[in-house]
């Protein structure tokens, strides 16, 4: 069988272009008939969603802060065995951690997965400078290892000659493509970082340009040279875990739509690992919600379709009457949003389900944004008491009014936001509300709870 090979892409600091040059070479080694399998680094959907489309398969995230070291052995191992190149993306700059030692960083995941590096630069209004950054990144830690450079936003042919000779006679390192800098962007971008594909009409379109950008300005066959052999990291876990086999699955409603679309493709196959089987419903288009025995509501951007939402009423009503009979309902940011009573915007009050008594609202400001902890300290029907699990924050709505009760609020944030009060984990009945994003493999209790208590209440 032939060894994949693999490479990590990172930047100097988030906002040097990694994310498209990431989504090209994924596309543009895709289009030519490989099978590449994309990952990428942190807790991130709209990246993931564009390598995803870029690579026709599903991309996966690792995160050193929310994984254990052998969770990513094992899921790196086990989703690369069919791939011919592996491509990880990176988040932030190469060694932006949690602390001065750069924790969780790029560059410590490049080491647990032993893949090399290549270094994006923006090269906006700079020259030599460049390669004192390429330089002192390459310095700075001597495990890590970058092979190549990626120059981006070369503005001239004088910028482009200057920057190359310049990294290449300082660094020694190759330089691998050199983007133009270009007039409008690739991809359209919003306060989240750049539009889902899902809501961008013209994806196929970009995802075409993009690969022609790529093409004409990258050495692919260099790339592909410097990318080293996909390591075995724990052989233990080469095969992909089985779904448990019930005489009776249960069924899970997942909201998929331009509404609601933040959901990890760990977390969809934890679900289906423990017995589930998934449908996927609409918010914004279907009337009611179907025979199903849970609901699973992600992130996303309900703000942007707070009107067609909340115009749909048969299916908001059916979501309420649904909460009320006790169905199992776990909703995450935006499906925390969609189960309140309304959300103001611009002066406009949009009813949504009103299965918790709440209003939100939206800042221009982010209200909520990193990684977070919680410790589950009341019951609930999705964590045992006790249970610490580690997830991520990022949201621009605001609480307007929350006239629940203290005793609603089943988990204590350790680090992070919550919801109010340094409280999160919203519940009614057997509906569970939270700002904090989960990630399966770094907390196995969720799938095994969610499923757990639809079984529990359909066998009644």
């Amino acid at each position: 069988m032939k060894q994949a090979k693999g490479i990590v892409i990172a930047g100097l600091a988030g906002g040097s272009g990694k994310s498209v040059i990431s989504v090209g070479i994924i596309a543009a080694l895709t289009r030519a008939g490989n099978k590449v399998t994309p990952f990428k680094k942190g807790p991130d959907y709209i990246d993931a969603g564009w390598m995803q489309l870029g690579a026709g398969r599903k991309c996966y995230n690792l995160d050193p802060y929310m994984m254990t070291r052998e969770a990513i052995e094992a899921s790196f191992t086990h989703r690369s065995s069919d791939a011919d190149y592996v491509i990880v993306e990176g988040n932030r700059g190469l060694y932006d951690g949690v602390n001065a030692e750069g924790g969780y960083s790029t560059a410590e995941l490049s080491l647990i997965l032993k893949l090399p590096i290549i270094l994006v630069v923006d090269c906006t209004k700079t020259t030599r400078t460049v390669a004192a950054m390429v330089l002192g990144c390459k310095m700075l830690d001597p495990r890590i290892e970058i092979r190549g450079v990626i120059l981006n936003q070369i503005a001239t042919k004088r910028q482009r000659l200057l920057v190359i000779e310049s990294v290449e006679r300082y660094t020694g390192l190759p330089v691998l493509g050199v983007i133009p800098r270009l007039k409008t962007d690739i991809f359209p971008m919003r306060h989240l970082g750049m539009l889902p594909h899902h809501e961008y009409d013209n994806s196929s379109a970009a995802l075409d340009f993009l690969v022609e950008l790529i093409t004409e300005n990258v050495d692919l066959e260099k790339v592909i040279e410097v990318m080293a052999p996909v390591a075995v990291l724990d052989a233990k876990k080469e095969e992909e875990p089985q779904p448990v086999v019930t005489k009776s699955r249960v069924r899970i409603g997942v909201l998929q739509d331009a509404a609601f679309q933040f959901y990890y493709s760990e977390n969809l196959e934890a679900l289906e690992n423990e017995g589930a089987e998934l449908v996927y419903i609409s918010a914004m288009t279907d009337n009611c919600l179907p025979e199903i025995d849970g609901l699973y509501v992600g992130g996303g951007f309900p703000e942007t379709g707070a009107a067609q939402l909340a115009a749909n009423v048969s299916f908001r009503s059916s979501v309420k009457k649904a909460a009320d009979a006790g169905l199992p309902i776990y909703a995450e940011c935006g499906g925390l949003i969609y189960l309140g009573e309304s959300i103001v915007l611009d002066g406009e009050t949009y009813p949504l389900t009103g299965v918790f008594p709440v209003q939100f609202g939206m800042s221009k400001k982010p209200q909520a944004h990193g990684y977070s902890i919680f410790e589950v300290d009341r019951e609930n029907s999705y964590y045992p008491v006790g249970t610490v699990v580690k997830g991520h924050e990022f949201r621009y709505s605001t609480i307007i009014d929350w006239r629940g009760t203290d005793e609603q609020l089943t988990v204590k944030m350790k680090r992070g936001t919550g919801f109010v009060g340094g409280r999160d984990g919203v519940t009614y009945k057997n509906v569970f509300g939270l700002y904090t994003h989960v990630h399966a493999e770094g907390t196995p209790e969720w799938a095994i709870g969610f499923v757990k208590i639809c079984n529990k209440l359909k066998a009644e």
